[in-house]
């Protein structure tokens, strides 16, 4: 099933978040128990070549590749579908002309400008027809447009209401600097929380696929409940963190019974 279906399905995903450009720790990674994983060029260490090559053991292992564009690189939204993904993170979409622009990367007309080239996509798909690709890519892609500063809550309601976009994508940290007018980074700040609902909420009202990055794996029932169907939950670097302090305490309390 496409990432897509399952969402539209009620099920509530996971994804992993992957900063660093290694296929081996990719392939690592995309083995572990998650439903997705964001390949993440923004703020991680993912380039056009670790994108392209880090698709195929993610999709390899059973789960849905989705990658976080650069800002402003929707030219790199249409590579990375090229390349395989299934889904696309854009950030700081700030404006409905934004949206707009990333749409039109996004989609094949007549819904969007995306030009053909799916030379490594289509063999790295279910599909083998040319036609039924062309046919099925605008519905199997998912374009989720960041929501992460005022400016984009603003625009909220016409960002959602663009045809070739297809949910929004809410970066908490980023968000709490807006929210805070540059006061602080704080990704759980209590007074941000019925905004994050109401954001949920008017997604969903929209038809619209609403997606979030978690910091407090405690959370993760709260946000499915303001509509948050898809969960970013852990890098490469938390779980390395989380693995090795979990089997450095056991050895410890080893000790301790011998």
């Amino acid at each position: 099933m496409s990432l897509r279906s399952r969402l539209q399905d009620g099920e509530t995903l996971f994804t992993a978040w992957s900063g660093v450009p290694d296929t081996l720790t990719v392939e690592m990674v995309a083995r572990q128990g998650f439903d997705a994983v964001t390949l993440d060029m923004q703020h991680g260490g993912h380039h056009e070549d670790s994108v392209l090559r880090s698709i195929l053991p993610v999709t390899a292992a059973g789960k849905h590749a989705v990658v976080r564009i650069p800002v402003g690189r929707f030219d790199m939204a249409s590579r990375a579908l090229d390349f395989g993904a299934e889904a696309i993170i854009a950030p700081m979409v700030n404006s409905v002309q934004d949206a707009r622009d990333f749409a039109a990367a996004m989609k094949y007309p007549p819904l969007g400008e995306r030009s053909w080239g799916p030379t490594f996509s289509l063999p790295r798909s279910d599909l083998t027809d040319t036609q039924d690709w062309l046919k099925q890519s605008n519905v199997r892609t998912l374009s989720f447009a960041m929501i992460e500063t005022r400016q984009a809550l603003d625009a909220l309601d016409g960002i959602l209401e663009v045809p070739g976009i297809d949910g929004v994508f809410v970066g908490p940290s980023d968000f709490s600097i807006a929210w805070t007018e540059g006061a602080a980074v704080d990704p759980l700040l209590p007074d941000m929380t019925e905004t994050l609902a109401d954001i949920g909420r008017r997604t969903l009202d929209a038809g619209k696929v609403a997606a979030i990055y978690v910091i407090d794996m405690g959370l993760t029932g709260r946000y499915a409940a303001m509509g948050y169907r898809f969960q970013a939950i852990a890098s490469e670097h938390r779980l390395v963190e989380t693995g090795a302090q979990m089997l450095i305490e056991n050895a410890r309390a080893g000790l301790k019974q011998a």
